[in-house]
């Protein structure tokens, strides 16, 4: 038995349990698809092409002496601010760095399910901007159209499970950084609850902003990924209930109250939804209602959460540049927002961290009326290659608003978000919308994107294999 590029996570996992298929036939077809689009799309900054075949003889022996995990042969991807085990973290900067000695404790949970890891994902430097480009790597590109940007982030991790290198991958998302790229390349991605996926050996990642999340083409891979990379080290400051989050995408969600919210959380920056984003979200919640939900158009009282926002991001730059071992080859930019990061580290960050519980308690008021939020996840289609790369620090900061003005309050609040295909803009280009809810509540997010995802089938739809394969003209 032969599985395509279709085949996804659960239906990889189950083919190599049944024995049709094995781990090392599986691992050798992941890394020739890899070396086939590394010169076209760019998805990866670190292949372990030797350990990883090694890692899947090591699963054939496994799955032939009759042992079952989860995961067991699977090929997988993590993003390049996570460490694995005798590879570089450089997570998008230049330089060359040393290896790691330890799995970060996301990796050493995917590896005790039984993945194998293929390699790490390109993300911009320290994962501040929504594209995936830079001088230490280049240009990470969409597989739906070269030209544009997957996204970031987690833009390299997007990139390879929408051209199907892998079946799935782990991302992370401090401002949206999991669900804008996911939306950019017709992908699901999990936000999860803050400290359900560790980010040991950082207790806190970014002030607690960061999480570890979940991308793939369903909503059942995303939710096994989830399950499998769960899990707190001993020492992680936040431990949420243990969910099963593959069983809850595999029931009906009931019929919910759901809030349309259509205008952009408070910025201090000009941000506008474009309508063909608009139309996409619109025709969304006209399916939900469709599905027996109530929908109404109903915006969270956000208020000035943006200033709690920026305080966390910026002292949380600052505390990787200064551990940073070549800041000079560091971005002007990079540079820049972790010197406002310094100026804010004291009683400024102390007053965006007491914030947080105000917040619960208005927003999560919010979900005494409304089970769940659909809201755009972008503002636009992704920009063109190279459209952010040289801007300054404000037009940088400008442009990103104006493209992504939606994701980073859940990041402030802690509570999980799952990006759901939405379809295409004119043009041919993804677009997305976001389930959102109160804490914990990643099961009824998931049983909704999969009644979702079993009315609109968006999994069915592929990027050309010719685009993923032939070189951008430009």
């Amino acid at each position: 038995m032969t599985l395509d590029r279709s085949a996804g996570l659960v239906e990889t996992a189950r083919a190599l349990a049944d024995g049709a298929v094995t781990s090392r036939a599986l691992v050798e077809k992941a890394l020739s698809r890899i070396d086939d689009t590394q010169s076209t799309l760019n998805a990866f900054r670190v292949v372990r092409a030797e350990a990883a075949l090694a890692e899947a003889d090591a699963a054939d022996k496994e799955l032939a002496a009759g042992i079952r995990r989860p995961l067991l042969g699977v090929p997988l991807a993590v993003k390049d601010d996570t460490d694995v085990a005798g590879e570089p973290t450089a997570f998008g900067c230049r330089g060359e760095f040393p290896a790691v000695a330890e799995d970060g404790e996301a990796v050493r949970r995917l590896r005790a399910a039984g993945a194998v890891i293929v390699g790490k994902t390109n993300t911009c430097e320290f994962g501040q901007w929504p594209f995936t480009e830079g001088p230490a790597f280049g240009a990470t590109r969409n597989p739906w159209s070269p030209e544009h940007t997957p996204g970031g982030s987690s833009g390299g991790s997007a990139a390879a499970v929408a051209a199907g290198l892998v079946p799935a991958a782990l991302g992370s998302d401090g401002a949206g950084s999991v669900r804008i790229p996911a939306s950019w390349t017709h992908l699901i991605g999990i936000k999860p609850q803050r400290g359900r996926i560790s980010t040991w050996p950082r207790g806190e990642s970014f002030q607690g902003i960061t999480v570890n999340g979940t991308l793939a083409r369903t909503v059942a891979d995303a939710a096994l990924l989830l399950d499998a990379a769960s899990g707190n080290h001993e020492r992680d400051p936040h431990r949420p209930p243990a969910i099963d989050a593959l069983t809850a995408a595999g029931r009906e969600p009931g019929r919910l109250r759901i809030a349309l919210a259509l205008k952009p959380p408070f910025t201090a920056l000009p941000a506008r939804l474009r309508p063909e984003v608009r139309d996409r979200i619109v025709q969304l919640a006209e399916t939900l209602a469709e599905l027996g939900h109530t929908v109404v158009a109903a915006d969270p009282p956000y208020g000035q959460i943006g200033l709690t926002f920026i305080p966390r991001a910026t002292v949380g730059l600052a505390e990787r540049v200064r551990e940073a071992p070549f800041p000079a080859l560091l971005d002007r930019r990079t540079r820049d927002a972790a010197r406002l990061g310094g100026l804010l580290g004291g009683p400024p960050l102390r007053a965006a961290r007491r914030a947080e519980a105000v917040l619960h308690r208005r927003i999560g008021g919010f979900f005494t009326s409304y089970d769940v939020v659909l809201a755009p996840t972008t503002a636009a289609p992704p920009p063109r290659i190279g459209s952010m790369l040289g801007l300054g620090g404000l037009a940088t900061d400008r442009a990103m608003i104006a493209a992504c003005p939606y994701a980073w309050p859940w990041n402030v609040l802690g509570w999980p978000g799952v990006n759901v295909p939405a379809g295409f803009a004119p043009g041919g280009l993804p677009v997305g919308a976001q389930l959102l809810g109160p804490a914990n509540s990643e099961p009824l997010l998931l049983s909704l994107a999969a009644q979702l995802e079993a009315k609109l089938r968006w999994h069915e739809a592929w990027p050309p294999e010719e685009v993923i394969t032939e070189s951008p003209a430009a």
